[in-house]
This record gives C-alpha cells, sequence and structure tokens, in this order.
C-alpha cells in the first residue's frame, strides 16, 4: 500500500486520496508497533495517532516510507532528526486547531467563572453557594504567545476582558503585543495581576517546572488557571499546594501525561484540577481542516518521490479547503478522533 491510515481522516479527504493511492485505514496497528512494523514496511506515507510515538529505530525497519503525517499539533512523539536523515517529510496541521483551541480556553474560563452551571447542569439543586464572576472588566493573564494565544486575545478583548502576557521567547517590546492588545508584563507581575490565566506556552524540555512554587508563591489569592500546554510545564507539588491552599481556586487542563495525575502524584484526587481528554482540537471543523492539510501534503510528498526531486506540488500551501460542504452538514462522527 502506499499510505497507511492510523488515525482517521475525514471520509471526503480519504476519499480524496484513495482516488490517488491505496490506502488503508487500520487503526489496531497504533497499539502493536511489531505488527505495524510488518504491515508498513513497504508503505510510503503513513498517518498517526497522537500517541505512538515514531523513533529512530523504529524507522529502521520502514525503508520505504518518505512522509509521516499527524492530524494534532506538535512534534514531539516523532524524531525530527531521525526523519529528516531518511529524507521523510514530517507533516503536522499546525494551524488547523489554533480557533478550536482558542474556544476551548475561553469556554474553560468561562466555566471556572461561573463553577455553579456545572453542578445545575448535573441536577443539583443547590449547586454552589459561591458567587459567580463575569469576564467583562477582569484581569486574564496570557503565558505564552502560542498561536492559539493570537485568536483567544481577540475572543477575550472583545469581552471587555484587560490582557497581560509574559512570553519567555518575546521581548517585552517586540510589536506583536501592543497588536494583539495585550500588556507585556513580567513573569511575576503576571501571576500576581491576574484574576485568571491561560498556558498555551510552547512546550521545550527546558522548560519543564516551569510554573513553580517559586512563580506561585506570587499568586493572586482565589485565581483561575486554564491551559492547553504540555502537562510538564507544570511542577505536580507546587501546583498541588497553590490548589489546596486557595492561591488557586481551580485549574483545568487539556490533556496530561499518564505520570502527571498518577496515583502518587501530589496532584492526584483533587477536586478542583480538571483533566480533559485533549478536548480542544475535538471539533468536526479542526478535523476537516487537519485532514484536508495532512492528505494534500503527503500526497504531495509521495508523489514528489515517486516523480523525482523536481516535481512541484500543484496546490499552495495556504490552498483553500476544497468541497462545497460545511461541517454541520456531516453526518454521524465516524471520523471523529479516536
Amino acid at each position: 500500500m502506499d499510505i497507511l491510515l492510523l488515525d482517521a481522516l475525514v471520509p471526503e479527504a480519504m476519499a480524496w486520496l484513495e482516488t490517488r493511492h491505496s490506502v488503508e485505514y487500520r487503526p489496531e496497528l497504533a497499539d502493536d508497533l511489531t505488527v505495524l512494523r510488518k504491515a508498513a514496511y513497504k508503505t510510503r506515507g503513513i498517518v498517526f495517532p497522537r500517541q505512538t510515538v515514531v523513533t529512530r529505530e523504529f524507522l529502521d525497519f520502514l525503508p520505504k516510507l518518505k512522509a509521516v503525517g499527524r492530524l494534532h499539533v506538535g512534534t514531539d512523539n516523532t524524531d525530527l532528526e531521525a526523519c529528516n536523515e531518511r529524507g521523510i517529510k514530517v507533516i503536522h496541521a499546525s494551524s488547523a486547531n489554533v480557533r478550536s483551541n482558542a474556544e476551548y480556553l475561553l469556554s474553560s474560563l468561562l466555566l471556572l467563572y461561573r463553577r455553579g452551571v456545572v453542578s445545575a447542569l448535573m441536577g443539583r439543586r443547590h449547586p454552589s453557594t459561591q458567587m459567580g464572576r463575569e469576564l467583562h472588566g477582569s484581569t486574564v493573564g496570557i503565558l505564552g504567545l502560542a498561536p492559539t494565544a493570537h485568536t483567544l486575545a481577540g475572543m477575550l478583548t472583545g469581552l471587555g476582558v484587560r490582557l497581560i502576557g509574559y512570553d519567555p521567547a518575546i521581548h517585552h517590546t517586540a510589536p506583536i503585543w501592543e497588536r494583539l492588545r495585550i500588556q507585556p508584563v513580567t513573569l511575576t507581575e503576571l501571576v500576581s495581576e491576574s484574576d485568571a490565566i491561560s498556558v498555551q506556552m510552547l512546550y521545550a524540555t527546558r522548560f519543564r517546572g516551569f510554573v513553580n512554587e517559586k512563580l506561585l508563591a506570587a499568586c493572586k489569592r482565589g485565581q483561575l488557571w486554564v491551559g492547553i500546554s504540555r502537562s510538564a510545564l507544570f511542577d505536580e507539588t507546587a501546583l498541588a499546594s497553590a490548589l489546596c491552599d486557595g492561591r488557586i481556586e481551580a485549574c483545568i487542563l487539556d490533556g496530561a501525561e499518564d505520570n502527571f495525575t498518577g496515583e502518587t502524584s501530589p496532584v492526584a484526587g483533587l477536586k478542583n484540577l480538571f483533566i480533559t481528554p485533549r478536548l480542544g482540537s475535538h471539533t468536526r471543523e479542526a478535523r476537516l481542516r487537519s485532514s484536508w492539510y495532512v492528505a494534500h501534503r503527503i500526497h504531495e510528498a509521495i508523489s514528489a518521490e515517486q516523480r523525482g526531486s523536481d516535481y512541484v506540488p500543484s496546490a499552495p500551501m495556504d490552498m483553500e479547503l476544497p468541497g462545497g460542504g460545511t461541517p454541520s452538514q456531516w453526518s454521524e462522527p465516524e471520523f471523529m478522533i479516536r
């Protein structure tokens, strides 16, 4: 086969690929790398799910591979150096989930500001004695200017929120701050002045435990936190302490490594820490954008290899999505994230 799908594309994108290549959808292979190596020995392109780790050793068993695709943002689970050495193109839909992640962060903030909403929907007659708050007029700290922050900033500004921000990789005089209407501040000022903090900082190993006890010591009491960044950004002990003593009233994080909330973790069982299973990108619209992007890029990578290095892709990188339908017209989500 030319292309092996371990993660589902939307039906239209899969059908488009099938008219050009031999394609198989085998999601069960993602859980058994030994069987996967045998099945994919002659495969030229593979779309991997989020959890599958692509290592140098794994690539040694796939001599024909020319493209590695992922529908989610990030390349943490892919050995980029090994792929580059082998001439394997790494494809991930870096901007497909920006809006869906921004809406996730906004909805999480709204839920935390009105904690009683969820309790009421669960049928509790007296869900909360705590008075809710309005986002309008509050101060939200933006920790990290990843692309999602750009969209989120516009949403929050439209709701009358004062925005302050910090990013370790962006100087406070950079024009992006003014363009996004975010006041750049120091890291200490961010946590001491914000009513809530949204974390969408790009992760690197040097940032492990970035949110630590020294930083959280400056927290404004009763602060709310939401985030889509890697959980490794947080020091579990420091976060647990802040959640227990009232510095952080509640926290919603989208996704976490297994050891972050394991039985021995200090945050395990905390009632005011909520972990969702990577729901930020779990929308039909995001799936549509990422599916078509990955489908076209894999097609181009394989076609370039088959026709020679002088092959020029027919579709530009910022192409419009094909088809005239809208995501709301789709049938039941057989293509949704598994």
